[in-house]
């Protein structure tokens, strides 16, 4: 038996006739129709819909928020790292996380330079000291990073005009992406030009801005040169450095010239291509810490908190409309388009969960990044990610939900 603008499938061994066309012209379709029937069970109970995608919704900022949270960790971590423009590094083989290096010696430097492919290695100096707001007075620690800024194997934004000034003794460049709790420091320049500021017990002259970022290390960093930063860290022995920064000549292959430096220098040095020592960095923070795992399992429950709405909301249309679905099994409609409807519901909540969280994803990215200045950005990757998350969560959701389609049995309703 046919049913107009729906084409019923084989039941119980008996074959029916060949289905009509639906009216609207276009042939048989195995999902536009169930999506439709799907869209208008849906519909009829607004206050129902309205609390699926509210739940959806929810699961949805909840894992963008985790997995942004998380994503902006690891890039601030890295930043530092990421913006020295060199070819391979050194660090000590027990160094963990660049925040906390474990010290070389300096005479590296010069075994690095006897390789032919080297053109210039820097002695890299990493420190924390305590920042004067220049304005309220209050102290703050800030991360110190001293290496010769004359040869030119450091390329931080905005470094290149302030070279020259880095060369005068006690001065200092500062990042302007620093937290404001460190002072307004372009503003300061731009009504003083040059201006004086305590660092640990040292008084420096702040002579121009760079841009890097704060990080869950530091919240501000200070760019000097290899002799300001020992005038601040006096305690500091002159033979040892924490990273050695190295520059290959033109057209040498880096992983040829890692091999050979690894080979060259003795075992208390790790030769680093650039890409590794920030996977190195990024590794500390997914593995030795308990943050990365934090943030999965936030995105875990989101999801699985969804799924549960979902589930809930599914099974209940399924048991509000088991008449219904009883009838369509009793006039030819088999248990694979019964389920094809279910599915659609999933997959229609999904997406109208998934857009209005987006935007309010991006919305909190902006007002979260604003204020903690982390590098919070929503991107194509990650949204068409989080939407394979909330398809495949709300998807399971209708399949536990389908269990309930085995009570539809038009026997036993009529």
């Amino acid at each position: 038996m046919n049913v107009i603008g729906a084409a019923p499938e084989q039941a119980a061994g008996r074959v029916s006739a060949p289905p009509a066309a639906p009216r609207g012209g276009g042939g048989l379709d195995p999902l536009r129709l169930p999506m439709r029937l799907a869209w208008r069970q849906l519909r009829a109970d607004r206050a129902r819909l309205l609390s699926a995608i509210a739940g959806v919704l929810f699961a949805c900022v909840l894992v963008f928020m985790q997995l942004g949270f998380r994503s902006a960790l690891f890039d601030s971590a890295t930043k530092l790292l990421g913006s020295m423009q060199a070819d391979i590094f050194l660090i000590h083989p027990m160094t963990l996380v660049s925040f906390k290096p474990e010290t070389m010696p300096r005479s590296r430097v010069s075994q690095a330079l006897a390789l032919p492919e080297v053109q210039a290695a820097v002695p890299i100096y990493l420190a924390q000291s305590t920042w004067r707001n220049p304005e309220t007075g209050r102290r703050r620690a800030i991360q110190l990073v001293g290496f010769d800024t004359e040869v030119g194997v450091m390329d931080f934004p905005g470094l290149a005009p302030l070279v020259e000034a880095l060369k005068r003794p006690d001065t200092v460049a500062f990042d302007r992406r620093s937290r404001p709790e460190f002072g307004d420091a372009a503003k300061l320049l731009a009504a003083r030009g040059p201006f004086d500021v305590q660092v640990g017990s040292s008084r420096m002259q702040v002579v121009g801005l760079i841009e890097i970022g704060p990080s869950f290390g530091a919240d501000g960093n200070l760019v000097m040169s290899e002799l300001n930063f020992r005038r601040i860290a006096k305690e500091r022995r002159r033979e040892t450095v924490d990273l050695v920064a190295i520059k290959l000549r033109p057209g040498t292959d880096r992983s040829v010239a890692v091999a050979r430096l690894t080979a060259l220098l003795p075992p208390d040095v790790r030769v680093l291509a650039g890409p590794e020592l920030v996977a190195h960095e990024r590794r500390y923070w997914e593995e030795a810490t308990p943050i990365g795992f934090i943030f999965a399992f936030g995105s875990l429950m989101g999801l699985v908190v969804g799924m549960v709405i979902v589930y809930q909301i599914l099974f209940s249309d399924i048991a509000t409309h088991l008449k219904e679905y009883a009838t369509l099994k009793a006039i030819g409609f088999g248990n694979g388009y019964l389920r094809r409807v279910v599915l659609s519901a999933a997959l229609i909540l999904a997406v109208l969960g998934f857009v209005p969280g987006l935007l309010l994803s991006t919305f909190l990215y902006d007002v979260v990044g604003k204020g903690t200045f982390l590098p919070l950005m929503m991107d194509a990757g990650r949204a068409g990610g989080v939407f394979l998350l909330i398809f495949s969560m709300c998807g399971v959701a209708g399949l536990l939900a389908m269990r309930k389609l085995a009570d539809a049995n038009p026997a036993d309703m009529f």
